[in-house]
């Protein structure tokens, strides 16, 4: 028992959800990989990849949850320039192959993964990481008594714009989701309320003049722009999305576009209150991104309605402890780091359902710690570490104040006479010294 405890330090909780999430996943992207398995005609490679990404991001989670929470500041000097190299030549280069070692490949009319090595990987989830952690560190290194300093919002707004702006071109939906991220992020760090309205009406606006455009501009002449591929996409999207408003499932065409968005609609209602069960899924079998993009979908039609409220439930269940464990922090830097992680696997999650069950357009965000992925999975269970590091400390400065406590309560208790002439002196001196030193409790 004191091994386990050694080993899931930080809050219970939280190891738990992942322990879920994890598991759910190891079910479900087996039973939705029925498509890669018949590409490979491998039964066991699918889910052994998987598996061996989260045995991985396991010990990701296990080695994240020991560093000490004031390490993660520097994490964004090294993880920003290395995504934005990434990023930069993801909007140069099409297709690039640096003898094996650096290659650039188009997938889905899109540049976003690179391998580096051999290694496949996402600059985009070291970006959002960088941003994140930075974001954090602004607002808690800029905070005076009236709330976040001007300059928070300045700083802030030129790194989230740089890397969005980067982001954008080749993932529209990733960097809408951290823009709406850090846009929270800063309205929980107290900037000026004026300054957040402003900045969201311009938001709205922009992107109303941005749809009304695509809406308005033929396929033919957005093809003409530079990247003008991923306008027509997101176009076809919105137009479907609007469409499909008005349209029975019945009647779309599952041969065509609408086949992704009729398949996982027609999986969440041929469910029930429990479902057919793991394994049996027939829509895995004509979505194409089954395992990642549409898991929920395939949750829903296995595990019912109860499974799919599950899921739900557990991602509330961490908004709700990461709330906890930031109210429970002395320092401003811990708390808006989890807070900013939290707020980032909840969003996504609800973009990921959402589009599952029809209430959003297609994004192509994975469920965190659910959807099959690499870099992502990883990122995720980083993720977790940071929050399971956080929460170690707060559990390391709750029992030093309970010591602390007793210890006075001790010290009252005695006579007066019994103790030195400078006791008193110490006894309320002490607590308030080892407040100030209390990073140096965190083991």
């Amino acid at each position: 028992m004191d091994l386990l405890r050694n080993i899931f330090k930080g809050d219970k909780v939280i190891w738990i959800i992942f322990l879920f999430l994890c598991t759910i996943s190891v079910i479900e992207v087996f039973s939705a990989s029925s498509t890669l398995t018949y590409r490979s005609g491998n039964h066991w490679g699918p889910i052994t990849r998987h598996a061996l990404f989260l045995l991985g991001g396991a010990a990701v989670v296990w080695l994240f949850h020991n560093i000490h929470y004031k390490w993660f500041q520097v994490f964004p000097v090294f993880l920003l320039p290395v995504a934005a190299v990434f990023l930069v030549l993801l909007l140069v280069f099409d297709n690039l192959n640096l003898g094996g070692i650096l290659v650039i490949e188009r997938t889905n009319e899109a540049s976003r993964w690179v391998k580096f090595c051999g290694i496949p990987f996402q600059p985009s989830e070291f970006a959002k990481m960088g941003v994140i952690i930075a974001t954090a560190y602004i607002l808690s290194n800029k905070q005076d008594e009236q709330g976040a300093a001007p300059k928070a919002f300045k700083y802030i707004l030129i790194l989230a714009g740089l890397m969005c702006a980067l982001i954008m071109p080749e993932n529209y939906s990733t960097a809408m989701l951290l823009a709406v991220v850090v846009y929270l992020m800063m309205f929980v760090g107290r900037v000026q309320l004026k300054k957040l309205l402003l900045l969201g009406g311009g938001a709205i606006a922009v992107l109303a003049l941005f749809i009304t455009f695509l809406l308005s501009t033929p396929n033919e002449d957005l093809k003409k722009i530079p990247g003008g591929g991923r306008f027509t996409t997101w176009k076809d999207r919105i137009m479907d999305f609007a469409n499909h408003k008005q349209v029975p499932a019945a009647q779309f065409d599952i041969n065509g576009g609408d086949r992704q968005v009729a398949c996982a609609r027609i999986a969440v209602a041929s469910s029930n209150i429990v479902g057919i069960g793991p394994g049996n899924s027939v829509q895995r079998d004509f979505l194409s991104q089954a395992y990642s993009d549409f898991i929920y979908a395939i949750i829903i039609e296995e595990l019912g309605l109860v499974g799919g409220a599950f899921v739900l439930f557990l991602y509330i269940c961490l908004l709700v402890r990461v709330w906890r464990i930031a109210n429970q922090c002395d320092r401003t830097f811990p708390a808006f780091l989890v807070l900013g992680i939290g707020l980032l696997l909840a969003t996504q999650a609800m973009f990921n359902m959402m589009v599952a069950v029809g209430l959003a357009p297609v994004t192509g965000q994975p469920l965190p710690l659910i959807s099959r992925g690499g870099t992502s999975t990883i990122i995720n269970c980083a993720y977790i570490g940071i929050l399971l590091s956080v929460s170690r400390y707060t559990a390391a400065l709750k029992e030093q104040k309970e010591r602390e406590a007793q210890a006075l309560a001790a010290a009252e208790a005695l006579p007066a006479d019994s103790l030195p002439a400078d006791s008193e002196a110490q006894t309320s001196e002490e607590p308030h010294a080892k407040a100030l030193n209390s990073d140096a409790e965190f083991v």
